[in-house]
């Protein structure tokens, strides 16, 4: 099989398309031949060496993708070959060929297309534990979201727009504001200018309810713009590690905050599949829009990495093997 891989960690230019063994499922797995995969910043930090990576070089990629089964390994039955499924917690897939455990494996409907199921699964079950879990957003509450235009971002404004929440959305341009008032925003603040001020003036001086921050480095400044009693949601750093946070601050305003990592939630058949069929429906119901995805092919990684690192894409990458 063709995958996309890296036997050092460092930039893009490190990433290699090339022929590997084809796995082979074991009990309880399937073979899964993909037909797209989704590009995330997980996979430029483990490309980067900051995330734990298992094993030994050439390692692989990719924990979110979409296609058909091909094989089945002794013990399954839930599945057939020729199934359509997606998956969003499967190492190793930016690769034409992926083992995937039976219990990790979302069946597709029809109408689901593999760009649209690569381009949602992962990011759409983030921002569903989100407004759902960490915080589960109310009518009336203010809401500001990190990096609004991105694939998370851009999910988080449509589903706490729907659930009642008046979202400010932080992006980079006006450009990417354009995007995030598209998906429901009511107000958009540009990262160039004092967003806290503008956080606190949309929430009449008070300070918002809620926001969901995937930068890292912003986190103290989140902390600004929260109102006394409010929640910050910690779920990615992207721009770089955050300050410590001063527990005493924490106390002294009560203040809130959660971490949230996808993994903790998706921990059976059944979480995965009754959250993904949630997002299908939604989609269906056309309370919830993906935009087409930027597509690349699965031998032009590498470009896809340095499009995503430079913060000018809008909405998903998916690569296409």
């Amino acid at each position: 099989m063709k995958a996309l891989c890296f036997d050092r960690f460092g930039a893009a230019d490190v990433l290699e398309y090339r022929d590997l063994p084809d796995p082979q499922p074991g009990a309880g797995e399937m073979l899964v031949r993909t037909r797209a995969i989704g590009l995330n910043f997980a996979d430029v930090y483990r490309r980067q060496g900051k995330y734990h990576l298992q094993g030994s070089p050439p390692w692989i990629l990719g924990y979110e993708a979409a296609g058909v089964v091909e094989a089945l390994g002794e013990g399954v039955s839930g599945f057939a070959a020729g199934d359509r499924v997606g998956f969003a917690d499967v190492k190793f897939a930016n690769a034409e060929l992926v083992v995937v455990p039976e219990d990790r494996a979302i069946p597709l409907p029809d109408s689901v297309s593999f760009e649209t199921a690569a381009g949602l699964l992962l990011q759409g079950l983030t921002a569903h534990y989100l407004t759902q879990d960490s915080h589960e957003v109310l009518l009336g509450e203010t809401v500001l979201v990190h990096a609004a235009a991105g694939g998370v971002g851009l999910l988080l404004v449509q589903m706490a727009t729907a659930l009642g929440g008046r979202v400010l959305a932080l992006t980079s341009s006006e450009i990417k504001g354009e995007a995030a008032e598209e998906a429901g925003a009511e107000s958009v603040a540009l990262y160039s200018e004092d967003w806290v001020i503008a956080a606190l003036r949309f929430s009449r001086g008070v300070g918002v309810d809620v926001v969901y921050d995937s930068v890292g480095s912003t986190l103290e400044d989140s902390f600004q713009a929260t109102r006394t009693g409010g929640h910050v949601v910690f779920y990615g750093m992207a721009g770089g590690d955050p300050k410590p946070v001063d527990p005493r601050m924490l106390m002294d305003t009560s203040k809130t905050l959660t971490g949230g990592d996808l993994w903790n939630v998706l921990t059976s058949a059944q979480e995965r599949r009754g959250r993904a069929h949630q997002l299908f429906d939604w989609m269906e119901s056309g309370q919830l829009n993906l935009n087409p995805p930027t597509t690349f092919p699965l031998a032009r990684g590498a470009a896809a990495h340095r499009l995503l690192e430079s913060r000018k894409s809008t909405g998903k990458i998916v690569l296409i093997p």
